[in-house]
C-alpha cells in the first residue's frame, strides 16, 4: 500500500509540475495564475491544519500570520530588501516571534476562550496595520516588482508556480517527518488526553506553543508568495474572514489528514472559480456542500480516502 501511493504521489507531482506547458500549449495561460494560487492557498490551510489538526488548537486567528507575511514581505521590498533570499526568511522568524508571544498568552485559554483570544488579536493586528501611513492604509500596500530570488526570475508566472510547488511540497514533507518523529507522537499525545500527558511530565504548553509557532512561520511563508502573484499586501488578507476561510478549507479537507488542508483549498477555491461562472449564487451551492460533507464525511474529503494521518 505504501508503494502505491507513493507512486500516486510522484505521479500526481510530475503532472503538477507539467501542468503550466501543458495549459499553455492549450491557450489558457490564465489558469496557471490560478493553480498558483490554489497551491499558495493549499500551503496556508496546510500550516493551519497543522496547528487545528495535529496541535488540536482551533485558531480562529490564521489571517494575522497569513496576511502579515505578506505585509512584511511588502514593507521589506518598500525599504530596499528585494532579495527574497533575505527578506522571506526574516518574515518568517518575525512571524514566529509574534506567535511566539501571541501563543504563549493564548495557551493559557482553552475551547471557546482560545479561539476568541486568537481571533482578538488577529483584530487588534488588522486595524493596527490599516491604520498605519506606511502599510497603505486602507488601500493597501502595493509592490513595484517581485522578489528577487536569483537565479530564479520569480517574474515569470511559470516560475513562481514551480516555486509555490516546490515549497508547498517540501512543507507537506516536514509535517510528514515531524507527525513522525517524538514530537509528533508527543502531540498526538496531547491531543488525544492533555492531562494524561501533563501528569506523564511532558511540557504540554511548550510543545503546542512549538506547534502554534511552527504553523504561523508556514503561513507567513504563503503570505510572502501572495504578495508575488497579487503585487500588493491588502488588509483582507489580514480580516478575520480570511482566518474563516483558511478554517473552512482544513475541515472541508479533513482536520489532520496529511493533505485535508491542500485538498479544502483547491476543492473550495476550484467550486467558487466554476459556480461563479455558472450562477450567482455559487456562495449558496459552496454552503450546501460544505454542509453535506459535515453531515456525512465528518473527517472531510480525505478521509474518505485516508485512513491514516
Amino acid at each position: 500500500m505504501r508503494t502505491y501511493r507513493s507512486l500516486g504521489e510522484l505521479s500526481l507531482l510530475s503532472l503538477a509540475i507539467a501542468l503550466p506547458w501543458l495549459l499553455q500549449a492549450l491557450g489558457e495561460d490564465y489558469y496557471i495564475g490560478f493553480a498558483t494560487r490554489l497551491l499558495i492557498y493549499a500551503l496556508a490551510a496546510t500550516s493551519l491544519n497543522f496547528v487545528v489538526g495535529y496541535g488540536g488548537m482551533v485558531a480562529f486567528g490564521h489571517a494575522a500570520f497569513f496576511g502579515g507575511g505578506a505585509y512584511l514581505v511588502a514593507l521589506l521590498m518598500t525599504g530596499g530588501l528585494i532579495s527574497a533570499w533575505a527578506s522571506w526568511p526574516l518574515t518568517m522568524f518575525i512571524v514566529a516571534l509574534l506567535a511566539w508571544a501571541i501563543g504563549a498568552i493564548s495557551l493559557r485559554t482553552r475551547g471557546v476562550y482560545f479561539i476568541m483570544i486568537t481571533l482578538a488579536f488577529a483584530q487588534m493586528i488588522y486595524y493596527s496595520v490599516i491604520s498605519l501611513k506606511i502599510a497603505g492604509g486602507d488601500d493597501g500596500l502595493p509592490i513595484d516588482q517581485r522578489s528577487n530570488l536569483f537565479p530564479f526570475d520569480l517574474a515569470n508566472d511559470n516560475v513562481l508556480y514551480w516555486l509555490a510547488l516546490g515549497l508547498l511540497a517540501l512543507s507537506l514533507l516536514l509535517l510528514k517527518r515531524l507527525s513522525h518523529s517524538r514530537y509528533g507522537h508527543a502531540l498526538a499525545g496531547i491531543r488525544q488526553n492533555e492531562t494524561r500527558m501533563e501528569a506523564l511530565g511532558y511540557p504540554v504548553q511548550q510543545l503546542k506553543l512549538v506547534c502554534f509557532v511552527i504553523g504561523a512561520a508556514l503561513a507567513a511563508l504563503a503570505g510572502a508568495l501572495l504578495v508575488n502573484q497579487n503585487g500588493m499586501a491588502g488588509p483582507g488578507q489580514l480580516y478575520w474572514t480570511q482566518s474563516g476561510m483558511l478554517l473552512v478549507m482544513v475541515i472541508l479537507g479533513g482536520v489532520g489528514q496529511r493533505y485535508g488542508g491542500v485538498l479544502g483549498a483547491f476543492v473550495l477555491l476550484g467550486l467558487e472559480e466554476v459556480l461563479a461562472q455558472v450562477t450567482e449564487h455559487n456562495h449558496l451551492y459552496i454552503g450546501l456542500i460544505l454542509l453535506a460533507v459535515v453531515l456525512y464525511a465528518p473527517r472531510g474529503l480525505a478521509g474518505l480516502f485516508c485512513k491514516s494521518r
